[in-house]
This record gives C-alpha cells, sequence and structure tokens, in this order.
C-alpha cells in the first residue's frame, strides 16, 4: 500500500506549488514594507528586539531580502537555498513573536502591511505565522519526496 500512495501523490507538482505560494506571501509581505521604510521602521521598534542603531538598516533590508528570497521561489531560481532561507526567516518571525508574547508585549505583526493600527491577539499572529512557517517545510519535504520517486 506505500508505494501506491508514494505513485499516486503528485510530490514535484506539490512541491512546486508551495513554492509558489510562499514565493507570493515573501511578495506581497515585502511590497508595503518597501513603499513605507519609516512605517516599518516603528513596527521594528516596536519588538524591542534589536538595538536602535541596527531598526533603520533591518527596516530598510529585510523587505528587499524578502522580495529577492520571493522571485527566486516564483522563478525557480537558487530554488533550495531560497527555501532554505524563506524557511529560516520565516522561523525567525515566528520566534519573535513567540518572544514578545511571553515578554507581554502586543505588537502589531508588520507581516503584510507597515500601517500602524490596532495589533491582533498575538497569538492570532503566531498561529497565522506558524501555518506560514509549515509551508516552505511541507515544500521542502515534498521536493525531497520528488527527487526519490525519480528513476
Amino acid at each position: 500500500m506505500q508505494g501506491l500512495r508514494e505513485q499516486v501523490v503528485p510530490w514535484e507538482a506539490l512541491a512546486w506549488l508551495l513554492r509558489m505560494v510562499v514565493g507570493c506571501v515573501l511578495i506581497y509581505a515585502s511590497a508595503d514594507k518597501i513603499l513605507h521604510p519609516q512605517d516599518f521602521a516603528a513596527i521594528v521598534t516596536d519588538y524591542r528586539l534589536l538595538p536602535p542603531a541596527l531598526v533603520n538598516p533591518v527596516a530598510i533590508w529585510l523587505p528587499w531580502f524578502e522580495l529577492l528570497l520571493g522571485v527566486c521561489l516564483f522563478s525557480g531560481f537558487w530554488r533550495q537555498g531560497a527555501l532554505f532561507l524563506a524557511t529560516a526567516l520565516l522561523a525567525a518571525f515566528w520566534l519573535a513573536l513567540i518572544v514578545n508574547y511571553f515578554r507581554g508585549v502586543n505588537v502589531g505583526c508588520g507581516c503584510f502591511t507597515s500601517t500602524p493600527g490596532e495589533a491582533a491577539p498575538m497569538l492570532w499572529y503566531i498561529g497565522r505565522d506558524a501555518v506560514l512557517l509549515a509551508l516552505p517545510l511541507l515544500a521542502w519535504e515534498a521536493g525531497r519526496r520528488a527527487e526519490a520517486q525519480q528513476p
């Protein structure tokens, strides 16, 4: 039965689809932050994880890095490296939310908009980012299984 399941699941197509989703999410997430770096810098400051000297460089660099990773995943260029870095980046975001949750700091996530506004409950952000983190991990596993299926 195990062999039948391996042949029925289109692992290569699933890996591609998940990479497209992660790539689109990263491209979409970068857009507003690139257009409004000062607002994004305020969100980065709210996380209280970086010294003030690093806030502006991170607020400028990070959205462009997200965009680059998204384009790489979407285009397939440096696919494995981009998938690894996207996983690491999403894990860092998720951990930053968890750290602030346990510190009692309710931050506006800043994931998809840099517009200041009322923050959703931190558990919502943590759960959503856990799902986002699962996507590149699943893409990685689907890609591994697709390679294993190849003759």
